[in-house]
């Protein structure tokens, strides 16, 4: 029910943005579209998905060009502890903030499943095999990212498709709910060498991907599926860095 209420949101914000028309492309007639939002985060994430973002791809500074330079690579510093839900406490302030996608992400539910799937080589499979994946439905740090203010609101764009609503967020378990007008996306929150990752549960995960219209890439999603059942109790979505002006 929420992948049919979810997906008709995206659709109706598809529609609208659509019928706009202002020949500015895909940056231009979605991401700059800040205001069709209702969270107090404003345009913020708009304008810097937009202007900043989409001005540095057209330059060929590549995909974030020198604003977060090694930021981007394989977090493989990254410690075993940071991968485990729950494990690392973050505060609301630490998420304070927009953050850009920068690569696929995942974290694992406890520190006995992660040692179990191979630690640190297993975080870099999924991620190798996720990659691939996510270019192919189009995610990119031009079209992807959060924002999230002090009062509990949230704005995003997934693949330029804009959500808000209010957030929860528990330091304790690291669950971080984001509530919009036609449900909850469950997702966790946990620490990279560069920022954050924010997960979900394969099935949560693909319900988003096919509610943004990916119907047409059907063995993309079912991969996400297998992932999960290779890997147990493993929580897959997006690794962010955060943008500073």
């Amino acid at each position: 029910m929420f992948r049919k209420t979810l997906y008709s949101l995206f659709l109706s914000a598809t529609l609208m943005l659509s019928s706009c028309g202002n020949g500015g492309g895909l940056l231009g007639n979605i991401l700059g579209m800040g205001t069709t939002t209702t969270s107090t985060t404003g345009n913020v994430l708009g304008s810097v998905l937009g202007s900043v973002l989409g001005g540095m791809a057209s330059s060929g500074g590549g995909m974030l060009g020198g604003i977060f330079g090694s930021a981007l690579t394989d977090n493989t510093a990254t410690s075993l502890a940071n991968m485990v839900i729950g494990n690392v406490k973050l505060n609301q302030n630490e998420l304070v903030g927009t953050w850009i996608y920068a690569q696929p992400g995942c974290a694992f539910t406890s520190q006995n499943l992660l040692a179990q799937a191979g630690g640190q080589a297993a975080a870099t499979q999924i991620k190798s095999k996720l990659s691939p994946a996510f270019q192919s439905l189009g995610f990119s740090s031009n079209n992807t990212g959060f924002a999230f203010d002090q009062n509990g609101n949230f704005e995003a764009y997934l693949k330029g498709l804009p959500l808000s609503g209010t957030y929860t967020f528990d330091p304790s378990s690291g669950k971080l709910n984001l509530k919009t007008k036609v449900g909850t996306i469950a997702s966790f929150v946990t620490r990279t060498a560069n920022g954050l990752s924010i997960t979900m549960e394969s099935k949560m995960l693909q319900s988003v991907i096919q509610a943004l219209g990916n119907m047409s890439g059907n063995s993309t999603i079912s991969s996400i599926g297998n992932l999960a059942s290779q890997f147990n109790g493993v929580r897959m979505g997006f690794d962010v860095v955060k943008y500073n002006k």
